[in-house]
């Protein structure tokens, strides 16, 4: 397949301020795109913005939740350059770990919410944009898509969700020359993680009673070139590290075994209750 430049390209990131998101805007300057950081904090994404290699990008702000102020970043980034090529749906969050049983249907919602009508919200509002220069679209998922998300499970199913979507997406986009990528990693040192697992001893005491594999981090920079790399090949899918990748091949038979082993792993289902009582 032809390679895709990324030089002079229009790329619409959310969730841009920091962490992944602002690890690709800065991956992708360095290859020639001209970035739009959107992210909730307009401060971040200015700072971010000031900081990128080759030429300034520019901040816009942008709550994914609200469709409003998303077209407004999609108006704004339209002013600007005059078109998009590439959007990265990348803004998410964790939600607070606990079983579900202990989850309010709030703290279950305001996950979703960002997740899954957020990634709806910047899908919908930039895909007429990405159409017409034959561009693409980058979901950001997660190997949670399709592992056990016992004591995480809101966002799990938020995961698996966006996968589904990129999935669709690919079939749909392909008439029109444009294309869609799903991209799956592990957990990436960001302040997502750091605050979210690292800062919560009932998760990281959870974490710890998985298989050891599913540990290894990866660092934002390492994840952010994946995602250019894809780019640049228009690939379908990337997953990050490559050792996930015989799992999601095989997960229609090793989701139900792992599911079953998990089920009658005594330190899993002690690590469980801890984060159910707490």
């Amino acid at each position: 397949m032809k390679r895709y430049s990324l030089s002079g390209k229009v790329v619409l990131i959310t969730g841009a301020g920091r962490g992944l998101g602002a690890a690709t805007a800065t991956v992708l300057a360095q290859r020639g795109a001209r970035v739009v950081l959107a992210d909730i904090d307009m401060p971040a994404a200015q700072r971010g913005a000031a900081t990128l290699p080759n030429s300034p990008g520019l901040a816009v702000e942008c709550d994914v939740t609200d469709i409003d102020s998303v077209q407004h970043a999609v108006r704004r980034t339209l002013q600007e350059f005059g078109r998009i090529d590439v959007v990265i749906a990348n803004a998410g969050v964790l939600g607070r770990g606990g079983t579900f049983r202990t989850l309010t249907p709030d703290q279950v919602t305001g996950v979703m919410s960002v997740n899954v009508d957020g990634v709806v919200n910047t899908v919908a509002a930039t895909l007429e944009s990405v159409i017409s220069s034959q561009g693409q679209i980058v979901l950001v998922s997660s190997v949670f898509a399709y592992i056990n998300g016992a004591g995480t499970i809101p966002y799990a199913m938020s995961k698996a969700a966006v996968e589904q979507l990129g999935r669709g997406l690919g079939v749909e986009l392909a008439s029109h020359g444009a294309s869609a990528m799903t991209a799956y990693f592990s957990l990436i040192e960001t302040d997502m993680i750091r605050h979210g697992v690292d800062a919560d001893p009932h998760v990281s005491g959870l974490l710890s009673a998985m298989p050891k594999f599913i540990l290894k981090r990866i660092q934002a920079s390492t994840a952010a070139t994946a995602i250019a790399d894809g780019l640049e090949r228009r690939r379908p899918a990337i997953t990050v590290p490559g050792r996930w990748r015989p799992i999601a091949a095989l997960r229609g038979l090793a989701g139900p075994i792992a599911d079953a082993k998990l089920a009658r792993d005594a330190a899993v289902q002690a690590a469980l209750i801890k984060l159910e009582n707490r």
